[in-house]
């Protein structure tokens, strides 16, 4: 069993600083247009991750003892999440749920994109039919 790795926590909590402000900016310059902030969100995730492949590597698949959806999620994780959240009506109950699964998908998408095995030519073509089918927006 993987042995939690005390040396990647830092970089990893700093990574998603930095991740939590991307996803800000993106969403803040976004149109207004149903869906948009969403796909900005989106796009800006995937931009990260490919940019910043070791930083990443430290966040997400390196193993920490840092919890994800729970009372000891570190602030800038909670920030990050919190940029997926905002991208949805506040009367939706569900909202965390949508951003949960979001975030789910995009993770996929980096993980398997970036170890090559899925082509990363297609990553438009996925971002656009995530955004559509959880948002309910056409690609625009």
């Amino acid at each position: 069993m993987n042995q939690p790795n005390k040396w990647a926590v830092a970089p990893a909590i700093d990574g998603f600083s930095e991740l939590a402000a991307q996803l800000r900016r993106a969403r803040q310059a976004a149109p207004p247009e149903p869906g948009q902030a969403l796909r900005a969100v989106c796009r800006a995730y995937l931009e990260f991750a490919t940019e910043r492949p070791a930083l990443y590597q430290a966040m997400f698949i390196l193993p920490t003892d840092l919890k994800f959806a729970s009372a000891e999620t570190p602030p800038p994780l909670r920030a990050a999440f919190g940029e997926f959240v905002s991208c949805f009506r506040l009367d939706n109950e569900r909202r965390e749920l949508f951003a949960e699964v979001t975030w789910s998908a995009l993770h996929g998408m980096a993980v398997l994109s970036g170890s090559g095995r899925i082509p990363l030519d297609g990553q438009e073509g996925r971002l656009d039919f995530l955004v559509t089918q959880i948002a309910g927006t056409p690609a625009g």
